[in-house]
C-alpha cells in the first residue's frame, strides 16, 4: 500500500492546530494591559454589531442573524453574553424540536405565516420610504399599484 502524504491527520495534529489557532488570544490575555484593551475592542465591536442588528430587525433582511453574530462576538470575552447566546440557541432548538414532528401542512402554514409577515414588513417599509427605483419596471409598477404605495 502506498502512503498518502497529508491526507490523514491524527487527533494530535488537529489538537496542535487548534491550540495554535488560539495562541494569539493566550498571548493577549497574558498581559493585563493588552487584555483590557482587547476586551474593550471586543465589547465595542460586538456592541456595535448587535445594535446594528437590532436596528435591522424591523427592516427586511437578516436582522436577527446580525444580532446573534454580535452576541457571538461579545460571548468570546464576556460570560453574560455567552449565557444569552446559549439561551438563544436553546430557544431555537426548542422551536426546531416542536416543529420537526409536525405534519407537512403545519410546516407549510408556518412558512406561509412567515412569508405574510415578511410581506407586511416590506409593505410597511415601502409605505414609509416609497418603492425603491432599483426594482425592474414591471415589479415597480405592480408595487406602486398596491393601496397606499
Amino acid at each position: 500500500m502506498s502512503e498518502q502524504r497529508g491526507s490523514v491527520s491524527t487527533d494530535d495534529d488537529r489538537k496542535d492546530r487548534g491550540e495554535k489557532d488560539w495562541e494569539w488570544r493566550r498571548r493577549i490575555r497574558s498581559n493585563p494591559h493588552s487584555h483590557r484593551i482587547y476586551k474593550w475592542v471586543v465589547g465595542i465591536v460586538g456592541g456595535l454589531v448587535t445594535i446594528a442588528g437590532l436596528i435591522a430587525v424591523p427592516a427586511p433582511g437578516p436582522g436577527w442573524l446580525i444580532v446573534f453574530l454580535g452576541i457571538g462576538i461579545l460571548a468570546s470575552e464576556f460570560e453574560r453574553a455567552q449565557r444569552v447566546l446559549d439561551w438563544g440557541r436553546a430557544r431555537l432548538d426548542d422551536w426546531n424540536d416542536w416543529l420537526r414532528p409536525k405534519p407537512w401542512w403545519v410546516k407549510g402554514l408556518v412558512g406561509l405565516a412567515t412569508a405574510v409577515l415578511v410581506a407586511l414588513v416590506f409593505y410597511g417599509l415601502f409605505l414609509l420610504s416609497g418603492v425603491p427605483t432599483f426594482f425592474p419596471d414591471v415589479v415597480e409598477d405592480w408595487l406602486t399599484g398596491l393601496p397606499g404605495l
